[in-house]
């Protein structure tokens, strides 16, 4: 499910910013940069909405305006659920592949766990943590 609400980003002296979704309670966040702000803001708003999707609460209804203060701004925070449940399930799945004998037998002999450096091996080709 995608929700949009409003922020407010707060600029803060060291160049990072402080942001706050007031239509979701306790859901404040911060970055690095602005980028990295709005990043957090989607990501903790999404993990705040999945908390109340699965515990069957009511979903607040987006503000039309927010007051802020003279040095913040209001931005856009778009908040899909499902993205954020499929980035952050670690259930495992199998996958079946095939590797040639010799490799599989030297492999077996040597204690590898295919299970940990297929994934090592697949994070490093896609370059996440």
């Amino acid at each position: 499910m995608k929700y949009v609400y409003l922020a407010i980003f707060t600029p803060l002296p060291s160049g990072e910013y402080d942001v706050r979704i007031p239509d979701l309670p306790g859901c404040i966040t911060c970055g690095k940069n602005l980028v990295d702000a709005i990043e957090m803001a989607e990501d903790a708003a999404a993990m705040w909405l999945c908390d109340a999707e699965d515990s069957q609460e009511s979903i607040p209804s987006p503000s039309e305006k927010l007051d802020t203060a003279k040095s913040q701004f209001v931005n856009f925070i778009v908040a899909d659920t499902d993205k954020y449940r499929l980035e952050n399930d670690n259930r495992a799945v199998k996958k079946t592949l095939t590797i040639p004998s010799w490799l599989n037998a030297k492999a077996e002999k040597a204690g590898v766990n295919f299970s940990q450096t297929l994934q090592t091996a697949l994070k490093q080709q896609l370059g996440v943590d």
